[in-house]
């Protein structure tokens, strides 16, 4: 009796599709596909802009915003995880904990940024709820960096998985940026509870 072969899903046919791209194009990973997704929808970095971004293992994100700043500008990545992606003169990698902060990494802090991206997300447990709580405190101190670091005016990208604490977040977006863009990209797995919190138009301190 001959074997039935099985058709794949829809969601790996979805999936393949933006792995070969990605591939194709010279990307490390497919995610590159949802910030050009929201770089096309809401101009979220300009030619010689300052980019910080953060979790930015593997590098599509870093590599994609190198190619949109152009060497006028400069664009910054943190990770645990080292970058090995070669990149640009006006990019670079840099392991740091954004929770305890070198001095030196501090330092590279000090000139604000035009836009800060936000691909972190945290070690799954399986745990719906948890795994969205972890996702909140990871969006809460991209936060923290967007109020110390970014420019008057600029722009936040952050992931969040969706549970019971991200309306509350998305509030605090509201209250810190003029307009706040909730943002789930083609290129994200429909079953994802993934979505993109942006705030454009970072207000002046009181």
């Amino acid at each position: 009796m001959a074997r039935k072969i099985s058709k794949p899903n829809s969601r790996n046919r979805w999936e393949d599709h933006y792995t070969r791209k990605a591939r194709k194009e010279n990307f490390p990973a497919r995610s590159v596909y949802k910030l050009q997704e929201m770089q096309k929808r809401y101009r979220l970095i300009h030619p010689g802009n300052r980019i910080l971004d953060l979790g930015c293992a593997p590098g599509s994100w870093l590599k994609y915003a190198a190619q949109i700043t152009g060497p006028r500008g400069y664009v910054l990545g943190l990770d645990l995880k080292p970058v090995n992606l070669k990149l640009p003169g006006h990019a670079q990698a840099i392991v740091a904990d954004i929770f305890d902060l070198s001095d030196d990494v501090n330092e590279m802090l000090r000139r604000k940024f035009h836009c800060i991206l936000s691909d972190m997300a945290p070690a799954t447990t399986g745990h719906r709820d948890v795994d969205a709580a972890r996702s909140v405190t990871l969006c809460e101190s991209a936060l923290d960096m967007a109020r110390n670091y970014l420019k008057d005016g600029g722009r936040l990208v952050c992931k969040i998985f969706q549970g019971p604490d991200s309306p509350t977040f998305i509030d605090q977006i509201k209250h810190d940026f003029t307009r706040c863009h909730i943002y789930k990209p083609q290129s994200s797995r429909k079953a994802s509870r993934e979505i993109f919190v942006i705030g454009k138009g970072k207000k002046q301190e009181a």
